[in-house]
C-alpha cells in the first residue's frame, strides 16, 4: 500500500477537496490527512477506509488500485435506501469456503456488504462485514435484509405455524415475533457476518 498516500491526495484534488474538508468528511484531523498523504502513516483501519472512500466519492476498489485491492473482496456499501448494493452493475461477487456455507444451504450468488458512513442496521454494525445472498422470497428461518416503505433493513424472519412471515429486530422490545407487513419484502438472505472488534 505503498501508493496509497499519493492516490489520496490525487483522489483528493480529483473531488475539489482541501485537507480541512476531507478531514471533516472523515472525522478526522487535517494533520491526519496530511500524514495519509505523505506515507507517514502506512495503516489505516477498515472503517476509516471506508469513510475516506465515501468522503472522495469513489468506491473502495479505487482508493485501493493495488496488487492487494485484488485479493481482497471489496464491500458494498449497504444504504437505508433501495437498491440493494448488489443491483450496481459493477458490484463484485465474492465467493465463500464451502465451511462458511455449511449450515445455510446456500448455492446462489454472494456479496461482501458493510454499512455505509452513518447508516444503522440492526445484526450488522458499523465496520462489520456480511456475506449476503439475493433472493427473490423467504426460503428458510434466518437473518434477511428486507425492502420496505421505510427503506432497507435487517430483520430476522420465520414462519408461524399457520404460515404467516413473523419478523423480529435486534432492538424489538417485545419478545415474540410480530406479523412482517405485506410491503415488506426480503430481498437478500445474511449468509456470514464479521463483527470489527473494538468499536
Amino acid at each position: 500500500m505503498h501508493a496509497l498516500g499519493p492516490r489520496i491526495k490525487q483522489l483528493r484534488i480529483e473531488a475539489s477537496l482541501n485537507k480541512a474538508a476531507l478531514a471533516r468528511k472523515v472525522g478526522v484531523s487535517d494533520v491526519t490527512i496530511s500524514y495519509w498523504e505523505s506515507g507517514a502513516i502506512k495503516q489505516i483501519g477498515h472503517e476509516r477506509l471506508v469513510a475516506l472512500a465515501d468522503a472522495l466519492g469513489c468506491p473502495l476498489r479505487r482508493l485501493l488500485e493495488d496488487d492487494s485491492a485484488d485479493l481482497l473482496p471489496t464491500p458494498l456499501y449497504l444504504r437505508s435506501q433501495p437498491p440493494a448494493p448488489w443491483h450496481d452493475p459493477n458490484a463484485n461477487r465474492i465467493t465463500l469456503p464451502e465451511a462458511f456455507l455449511a449450515s445455510t444451504n446456500w448455492q446462489g450468488s454472494c456479496y461482501l456488504v458493510t454499512p455505509a458512513p452513518g447508516e444503522h442496521f440492526d445484526y450488522l454494525g458499523t465496520g462489520d462485514l456480511a456475506a449476503f445472498g439475493p433472493i427473490k422470497d423467504y426460503d428458510q428461518p434466518g437473518r434477511y435484509l428486507i425492502e420496505g416503505a421505510m427503506g432497507l433493513f435487517i430483520g430476522q424472519l420465520e414462519r408461524s405455524r399457520s404460515g404467516e412471515l413473523l419478523y423480529s429486530g435486534e432492538k424489538t422490545t417485545t419478545t415474540q415475533a410480530t406479523p412482517l407487513q405485506k410491503s415488506d419484502q426480503p430481498v437478500g438472505r445474511l449468509l456470514a457476518h464479521w463483527c470489527q472488534k473494538g468499536g
